[in-house]
């Protein structure tokens, strides 16, 4: 007997035809209602993740995570799980997420924490330059050096730094250089177990929190949800959008 064959099929009478016949009408209605309940449950508006509770404050942001910009009233809070090797991440970056950070100052307050991939093995790296930097107050100048220079370490030259860590150390060096860190320093902390355990412990959070990849974006502890956006501008439209109006609440 054939492995696809189904014996209870053939015994009972019935034409293969038939059986055919009620399987695509089968197929057809599940799969019309499934478009049907994805399109009920999108949200065009950009809403962050109305449907689900929001995340607990301690979980997406703790005492010592690094802060983009800050509000004096914290009304509104961002947070954003990252890995700075990650494309979408630049992508997020260069065309939404640096915007938001300048047009946004002193209105909302971004935070950000590391959830770097194993998919990346330049992640762990560079979050651990951005938290070597951050301990000497600079994390945000190291952000901003990361993802500026994303494809000069993240793509055009990641295999051979990937291969080679006293090059790859020699290239975050040469921006903790650039934003006038103590160089000493940053290399002592780079390998610190302190500098790991925070790394490991955003994670952990993350994880927590529902992260699944990168980028995840907060909006007072709901997941920004992009609905059906189409491009970076409609994403950056829609995200806009969900800040407007959790600031004129």
């Amino acid at each position: 007997m054939p492995k696809n064959q189904n014996p209870v099929t053939q015994k009972s009478g019935v034409s293969t035809n038939v059986i055919l016949t009620i399987a695509v009408v089968v197929v057809a209605v599940l799969v019309i209602g499934g478009v049907l309940l994805f399109n009920r449950s999108g949200d065009s508006g950009g809403g962050a993740g109305s449907g689900q509770p929001p995340v607990a404050a301690e979980v997406l942001r703790k005492p010592d995570s690094n802060v983009l910009t800050e509000a004096p009233d914290g009304k509104v809070t961002v947070t954003e799980f990252l890995d700075y090797q990650c494309s979408s991440c630049y992508q997020y970056y260069s065309q939404m997420t640096k915007k938001i950070e300048n047009d946004y100052a002193g209105r909302i307050t971004f935070v950000t924490r590391n959830y770097p991939l194993e998919m990346h093995p330049l992640g762990q790296h560079a979050a651990r330059a951005a938290e070597a930097a951050a301990l000497q107050g600079k994390y945000k100048e190291m952000y901003h050096a990361l993802f500026d220079n994303w494809t000069a370490w993240a793509t055009a030259n990641a295999e051979e730094l990937n291969s080679d860590e006293a090059k790859a150390n020699a290239e975050f060096e040469k921006y903790a250089q650039q934003i006038g860190l103590d160089v000493n320093r940053f290399k002592q902390d780079m390998v610190s177990p302190n500098v790991q355990a925070k790394i490991d412990r955003d994670i952990a959070d993350g994880k927590t929190a529902g992260v699944s990849g990168t980028p995840t974006l907060f909006i007072n502890g709901r997941q920004f949800d992009q609905g059906n956006a189409q491009n970076m501008a409609e994403v950056d439209q829609a995200f806009r959008k969900q800040l407007d109006q959790e600031l004129a609440k």
